[in-house]
């Protein structure tokens, strides 16, 4: 859970996202729709440079990624990125903060407590596995954070408080589900809502190797709707009462 994204589909199948471009290719394909940035609307020339940044980073890592690419993609300069973010660093946290604040607005408006628990449960996973699945820039973004060791993402205190909505989401869900008698009592929210990133995260982070190593294609459709099911049965068991 660790988004921008999609609306939540309520079927139980998925749909396996188009091949993405990578490096350089991928970068301009992020802004070939853009508009030429307006030096009077500084809200939409960091958007642009957001979007275009996310792909740059997710695809090259932090080391890798190239500000004059940005620059170019976008239509702007180095100049101005630098004055809108500091820094490479600087504009690297924001796009770690732009998509950790994406992600938990949509989740915001799941409105689960206006679902019964297991309900309500089965749909965040759902959630979270679509969104995942959906947003593979985002899962790259936290896999290259984690090569950091978290240096960048510890410098944000937004995104730390971002997350805490989130776990209260889940603790009010499953303090519901226990007074209910659904859900078993002794259970962590913190450690559900890691077994859920971890269950979904794999997905993605692991799709190649995985599918390498045993002649699998997780990415098919069919193979995509199953996993889905099946983490969602897995997480709702490993809490139901």
């Amino acid at each position: 859970m660790n988004e921008l994204v999609h609306s939540i589909p309520k079927a139980k199948t998925a749909v396996k996202p188009a091949t993405r471009p990578v490096g350089q290719a991928a970068t301009r394909a992020a802004v070939k729709t853009l508009p030429a940035p307006r030096t009077n609307d500084p809200a939409r020339t960091m958007a642009g440079i957001l979007e275009v940044a996310t792909a740059e980073f997710a695809n090259k890592g932090l080391s890798g990624a190239r500000i004059d690419e940005i620059a170019a993609a976008t239509r702007t300069s180095k100049r101005m990125i630098y004055y809108y973010f500091g820094s490479k660093e600087g504009l690297y946290v924001a796009v770690l903060e732009d998509s950790y604040r994406r992600m938990r607005s949509i989740e915001a408006g799941l409105h689960l407590e206006d679902l019964p628990p297991e309900q309500a449960l089965r749909r965040l996973v759902e959630f979270t596995f679509d969104h995942h699945l959906g947003n593979q820039d985002y899962i790259r973004l936290v896999m290259t954070e984690n090569m950091e060791r978290g240096a960048y993402l510890a410098q944000s205190k937004s995104i730390q408080e971002l997350n805490v909505p989130a776990i209260e989401a889940i603790r009010r869900l499953y303090e519901r589900g226990v007074a209910s008698g659904v859900f078993r009592p002794g259970l962590d929210p913190v450690d559900i809502h890691a077994s859920i990133s971890a269950l979904t995260f794999f997905n993605v982070s692991n799709q190649h190797t995985f599918g390498l190593i045993f002649k699998h294609d997780a990415q098919a459709p069919q193979a995509v709707a199953t996993r889905r099911q099946n983490i969602v049965e897995m997480i709702v068991r490993f809490v139901r009462a």
